[in-house]
């Protein structure tokens, strides 16, 4: 990783704010704290040392200022990136293009047989994600202990480390980090269902990615993230 670069966060932006000036040569990674998608994108910026070289431009998701929309990323989602004078959006292909075209430590191997099973694991994350989001909305066929077994089983593929391509922290560690981080205490809190049980290769995934600086930088009060999650899901 990149020499440790402790960071003043720029406070967030809300409807009353006045928009940055759009194209002027910056990098702005317009992001949010709260958000797990945006947090990928975070964490590979950080991971790359880029603190200086990609601002970060906070959006209030509970009040989102108009000019964000009407003049960034018509989708009025996070993460978007502004380079070279165009906005690009979606989690995984900005950490992805981050870690192509900037510089930095690379987040993927050379090895060609983890860089297809870095691509492997990147498509399941939406079908992790979405099945653990859809058993908060008590959907009965969303199967979270089949997903959670599933990651299991692919963290033994490696074993020269504790990341999903082993010795390296990946792209692949950067998108499922984020998730991890509110679906461990929430599964826990709200339905008593301890992920790590049974699953000693994600408890030992859980203690190394809890150690990666570039990630550590992006964790939010554990209590807020549960009361967002609680708020959206379980109406409390």
């Amino acid at each position: 990783m990149a020499a440790v670069v402790q960071e003043v966060l720029p406070p967030v932006l809300d409807s009353t704010a006045e928009p940055p000036t759009l194209f002027d040569g910056t990098t702005r990674l317009y992001t949010s704290y709260i958000c797990p998608f945006a947090q990928r994108a975070w964490i590979a910026r950080n991971y790359k040392g880029l603190q200086d070289k990609i601002k970060l431009v906070p959006i209030d998701l509970e009040n989102r200022p108009a000019w964000y929309k009407e003049k960034v990323y018509p989708t009025n989602k996070v993460p978007s990136l502004e380079h070279n004078n165009e906005i690009r959006g979606e989690s995984l292909d900005l950490v992805k293009y981050i870690d192509n075209h900037f510089e930095g430590p690379s987040l993927l191997p050379e090895d060609p047989e983890k860089k297809k099973f870095a691509e492997e694991l990147l498509s399941y994350s939406d079908t992790f994600v979405g099945t653990v989001f859809s058993s908060f909305k008590g959907d009965p066929k969303a199967d979270v202990g089949a997903v959670f077994g599933y990651l299991e089983t692919a963290l033994s593929k490696f074993d020269d480390g504790p990341f999903f391509l082993g010795q390296q922290f990946s792209q692949v560690d950067v998108a499922y980090a984020p998730f991890f981080e509110r679906f461990q205490p929430i599964l826990l809190e709200v339905k008593n269902y301890d992920i790590t049980t049974g699953r000693p290769k994600l408890a030992a995934w859980i203690e190394a990615v809890n150690k990666i600086e570039a990630y550590k930088q992006t964790i939010r009060d554990p209590q807020e993230v549960l009361g967002c999650l609680k708020r959206k899901f379980f109406g409390h």
